[in-house]
């Protein structure tokens, strides 16, 4: 399968404009119809990461960047590996939560929640290149949207 082509732009805020513009503007659903909502603060937890190792991330991740458009195109993959996320908290797999696997080991995690109407909507969460825990990704039970509306309140 065909890597979406890395995006490559001279400033931070060409990328944040690109953002803004294809994520947070734009109208992104999921191959299988739910809508993706972005918000502009989640700019800097997606392109910037820790020089620390403390959590705090305070240098830009040109490397994290470049991969802005993987985002999208994982969503709307029709052939994507769906995931329940794990809730660190609950210390257990969430089904309101989906992980989208579809290049390499580059993961894309959405907070699923519920329209007025009772369909799904799904809040952006986070990406990351899953190098070291992508195994234990790949064998989380597979996500499922009774499971998900079940958990949520809604039907189908």
């Amino acid at each position: 399968m065909a890597l979406p082509p890395l995006v490559h732009y001279a400033t931070v805020a060409e990328y944040s404009s690109h953002y803004e513009r294809v994520y947070c503007r734009g109208n992104i659903q999921t191959f299988d119809g739910i809508r993706v909502y972005f918000g502009v603060g989640k700019f800097g937890h997606m392109f910037y990461e820790s020089t620390a190792r403390d959590g705090r991330k305070d240098v830009f991740s040109p490397v994290r960047a470049q991969r802005i458009d993987w985002i999208k195109a994982t969503l709307e993959h029709p052939t994507a590996a769906l995931f329940e996320g794990w809730d660190k908290a609950s210390r257990r797999y969430d089904a309101t939560r989906r992980v989208a696997v579809v290049y390499e080991d580059f993961v894309v995690v959405v907070a699923m929640g519920l329209k007025q109407d009772g369909s799904l909507k799904a809040n952006f969460v986070t990406c990351y290149q899953a190098d070291s825990s992508i195994g234990k990704i790949r064998s989380s039970p597979i996500w499922s949207r009774a499971a998900c509306l079940r958990l949520l309140g809604g039907g189908l």
